[in-house]
């Protein structure tokens, strides 16, 4: 019985802060239960923008990688082999690849499926 109430009263203090962590946690699960459409929408296009630019900045990163150990040459890659690499589904990486070629950064290859990386 000591050992219950030495609990009780090591927790007793820090029960405020619980309670308000608690509550916050389920204030955020609410909002995003009854999120409007168009702000989850919004919210899931923001977040596929940001995935997007990330995965872009990686293969241009890839690049620099493949170019800097093999200086003479030309970077080209498989759509395929660069989704395997870099653990993305095909359709991500073209897309990705779409974005950088919008930016000069890529080339298409004569090859289909194949993309030269600029360095």
């Amino acid at each position: 019985m000591q050992s219950f109430k030495s609990v009780v009263s090591f927790i007793l203090p820090y029960w405020s802060p619980i309670l308000l962590a608690l509550a916050l946690g389920v204030a955020a699960a609410g909002f995003r239960a009854f999120e409007l459409e168009d702000s989850k929408r919004k919210r899931m296009e923001v977040k596929r923008q940001k995935e997007l630019l990330s995965l872009a900045r990686k293969i241009s990163a890839y690049a620099q990688t493949v170019h800097q150990r093999f200086l003479t040459g030309d970077v080209v890659v498989s759509e395929h082999d660069l989704a395997d690499h870099l653990r993305k589904r095909p359709e991500e990486v073209v897309t990705a690849l779409n974005l950088l070629l919008n930016q000069r950064k890529v080339q298409r290859a004569p090859l289909g499926g194949y993309w030269k990386l600029n360095v």
